[in-house]
C-alpha cells in the first residue's frame, strides 16, 4: 500500500458521506452478474439521502474500461468508480487482495478534490475492511451493513472458499469496532449476536422499496401488457441464478403442483445471466432440470428484467416465490408485496421478518419441495385469499418499508454519530 498522506485540519463543514460498495456497483443495471439486492439498496439509499440534503458519494470498483468513472444520479448523489486490480470483472471471493489499492485510490480522490468523509457507510464484508482502514487512517466514523453473513452462508454451501477464514475475522472485527452496525431484520441481529460477536452496537433498520414504482399497475393491466391470459395460474421467481437462491426447489415444487395438468399453469424464472460465469452456469443447470421434468412448455426464462418492466411481472403473478437457502433480508419479497402480490418464501433469516405467514404470504422450510408445493397450491386454489394476502402485503410495505422511511432512519443515525464534531473542524488532507 502507498504511503499515507498526512492529515491537517480545515474548517470546512458539510453533510458529506461516503457509501462504499466495492463489488456492488450502484450504477450498474440490476440483474446482471453480481448485481442484486445490495446494488438496489446502496443506490436507493444514496438517492433518498441526497433528497434529504446529504452530499452522497457512492464508491465502487471499476470493472470495465468502457465504464464512466463518475456517474451523476442527481445534484447531490453520484457513483464514483475506483480502480483496484485489473479493470475487469473479478469474482468477489477473489477481491480481497485488491482492497489496499482501493483504499489508496479513495484517499487520492479525497486529496485531489480537497474533501474528506467524516462518515463512511460500508456494505458487505469487503467494504467493511476498507472502512476500517479509513477509520484508522483519518478517523472516519463507520456504519456497516453486512447484506450477508459468512457465518450463515458457510453453513449452507458444500464447498468453503479459501477466503472464508479472512471473511469471518473481518466480519467479527467490524462488528466490534464500527460506530454502528445496521441489521435489516431482528433475525439478522440475532445471527450477529449468536454467530459473530456479543460486542458492538447494532440498530435494526430494514431495507426499503419504491412504493410508487411497485404497485403502479393492477393485475389485469400487467397481464395485458405481458400477453398473459387472465385465467393463467402464474408463479414468479425474480433474482440471480445462484444455487443458494433455491431455484431448483421452486422448479421441482411447481412440477408437483396439482395445477400442472390443467394447461393453465405458468412458471416465470426471471433474472440475468452471463455465459461462462456462475450466473450463466446455474441458469443452464436449472434449464436442464426444467427440461428433464417435462416443464419446458409452461416455463419461461425472460432473462434480465428491466426496472421498467419488473412492476408488470410482479403485478401479473398470482404468487412470487423466494426459495432462498438464506436471505438476510429479501428485497424481492417486499417488491412483490408492494405490488400487491403474495409471497411464498423460505422460513429463514430476514424473510421471517418481511413475510407475515397467513397475512401477507406463507413460509416454508428451505429446500422442502413438498412444503413449497403445498404453499403454492393453497394460494393458487383460493383467488379471494390471494387477493386478501396481496392487499395486506401492500399495506405492510407502505407503513414500514419505503426508501424514504429507511433513509430518514439512516439520516437520523448519521446525524447522531456526527453530532459531537458538528461544531468542530473536519479533518482535511494537506498537500
Amino acid at each position: 500500500m502507498k504511503t499515507r498522506p498526512q492529515l491537517t485540519m480545515n474548517s470546512r463543514t458539510e453533510q458529506r458521506i461516503a457509501l462504499i460498495s466495492v463489488h456492488g456497483d450502484p450504477a450498474i443495471e440490476i440483474g446482471k452478474e453480481e448485481a442484486g439486492g445490495q446494488n438496489v439498496y446502496v443506490r436507493h439509499v444514496g438517492e433518498a439521502l441526497a433528497q434529504q440534503g446529504w452530499q452522497v458519494d457512492m464508491f465502487t470498483r471499476k470493472v470495465s474500461p468502457e465504464q464512466n468513472t463518475i456517474v451523476q444520479h442527481s445534484d447531490n448523489c453520484r457513483t464514483i468508480r475506483l480502480e483496484a486490480g485489473a479493470v475487469e470483472f473479478v469474482p468477489r471471493d477473489e477481491l480481497f487482495a485488491h482492497l489496499p489499492e482501493f483504499v489508496d485510490h479513495f484517499l487520492e480522490f479525497q486529496k485531489e478534490n480537497r474533501i474528506i468523509y467524516p462518515l463512511v457507510h460500508t456494505n458487505y464484508w469487503l467494504s467493511s475492511w476498507v472502512g476500517m482502514q479509513l477509520k484508522e487512517i483519518q478517523g472516519s466514523k463507520q456504519v456497516h451493513t453486512y447484506h450477508s453473513l459468512g457465518a450463515v452462508k458457510y453453513n449452507t454451501v458444500k464447498t468453503i472458499p479459501l477466503i472464508a477464514s479472512t471473511r469471518l475475522a473481518v466480519e467479527k472485527q467490524v462488528l466490534e469496532t464500527a460506530e454502528r452496525i445496521i441489521a435489516t431484520s431482528p433475525q439478522e441481529k440475532e445471527h450477529m449476536r449468536s454467530l459473530v460477536s456479543s460486542k458492538g452496537n447494532i440498530d435494526i433498520i430494514p431495507c426499503g422499496t419504491d412504493i410508487k414504482q411497485f404497485g403502479k399497475v393492477n393485475r389485469q393491466e400487467a397481464r395485458t401488457h405481458l400477453g398473459i391470459d387472465l385465467e393463467t395460474k402464474l408463479v414468479l421467481y425474480v433474482g440471480r441464478f445462484d444455487p443458494r437462491k433455491g431455484i431448483e426447489t421452486l422448479v421441482r415444487a411447481v412440477g408437483e403442483s396439482k395445477f400442472r395438468e390443467s394447461g393453465k399453469l405458468q412458471l416465470i424464472i426471471g433474472g440475468g445471466s452471463r455465459p461462462g460465469h456462475s450466473d450463466g452456469i446455474e441458469r443452464e443447470r436449472i434449464e436442464t432440470i426444467v427440461a428433464d421434468l417435462g416443464m419446458s412448455h409452461f416455463t419461461t426464462f425472460p432473462g434480465r428484467i428491466t426496472q421498467e418492466e419488473l412492476p408488470y411481472y410482479y403485478a401479473a403473478a398470482d404468487v412470487c416465490v423466494v426459495p432462498s437457502h438464506y436471505e438476510p433480508f429479501g428485497l424481492v419479497a417486499i417488491e412483490a408485496m408492494a405490488s400487491g402480490t403474495p409471497v411464498i418464501a423460505s422460513d429463514v433469516g430476514g424473510l421471517q421478518f418481511t413475510v407475515v405467514p397467513e397475512e401477507t404470504g406463507l413460509l416454508a422450510p428451505p429446500q422442502d419441495v413438498a412444503a413449497f408445493t403445498a404453499a403454492i397450491d393453497s394460494i393458487l386454489s383460493n383467488p379471494e385469499w390471494r387477493a386478501q394476502l396481496g392487499k395486506a402485503g401492500r399495506k405492510r410495505i407502505e407503513t414500514q418499508f419505503s426508501w424514504d422511511g429507511v433513509a430518514c432512519q439512516l439520516s437520523n443515525l448519521y446525524t447522531q454519530l456526527l453530532q459531537p464534531i458538528v461544531q468542530q473542524p473536519i479533518l482535511q488532507l494537506s498537500s
